[in-house]
């Protein structure tokens, strides 16, 4: 796809809500569960500066402009001492992220159809919307990979029995250059890994929402 200016700039604001909103689940729901780490250093907030990684943002923006926007923000904190049970606890906050960008593609989608189509702002607040549900899907369905930082290694840790778990847990330390190595091999050779990875669930989920609202 070519470089589209005013695409990135109209994707600007529902990428930096789908990454703040998804950040503060995570730190919310440690909260609920007993750890006040994120709480404590700013993480619990919807200011997106406190949630931005330079490299994820970057790389979200960038693929946005082949319309797949797959990024991520700083990790939250947490720490396991303060949850009740670890294990399954840090599940839970894992889980938050890619549920509430769920939950964002949802209203997205009720707002989107409850407008009619129309010129100026509000055929500019439809494209907005149109973005935000696709941009908080791919999101989702990116994050539940099982590579370290993304939500799905913790999913997976906190689902494998423990001595596998502890293993698999080794594989932390090199999780974001694994992952930003996926990405640049996957745009650049074109091998399609990713996108077959969000491609027919997004597809699924983008379906039934539109259903609901028809």
């Amino acid at each position: 796809m070519s470089f589209d200016i005013e695409r990135l700039l109209i994707a600007i604001p529902p990428i930096l809500f789908a990454l703040t909103f998804h950040e503060f689940a995570h730190a919310w729901s440690a909260k609920k569960l007993g750890d006040p780490t994120a709480e404590n250093m700013g993480r619990l907030s919807l200011n997106p500066l406190v949630h931005l990684d330079p490299t994820g943002t970057i790389m979200i923006f960038i693929t946005v402009m082949s319309g797949f926007g797959i990024g991520w923000a700083k990790p939250v904190p947490v720490d396991p001492q303060n949850l009740r049970n670890p294990r399954r606890d840090m599940l839970w906050i894992a889980l938050a992220g890619p549920v509430s960008n769920l939950i964002l593609a949802f209203v997205f989608t009720a707002i989107f159809t409850s407008l009619t189509p129309a010129e100026g702002l509000t055929n500019l607040f439809r494209q907005m919307l149109l973005i935000g549900i696709s941009i908080n899907l791919i999101l989702a369905i990116f994050n539940m990979i099982p590579i370290p930082p993304l939500d799905g290694s913790k999913i997976l840790m906190g689902l494998l029995p423990e001595e596998q778990a502890r293993q698999y847990s080794q594989v932390e330390m090199y999780g974001p250059m694994l992952l930003i190595g996926l990405i640049v091999a996957d745009q650049m050779l074109g091998l399609g890994i990713i996108r077959a990875w969000i491609s027919i669930p997004m597809n699924f989920i983008g379906q039934f929402l539109f259903s609901l609202f028809s």
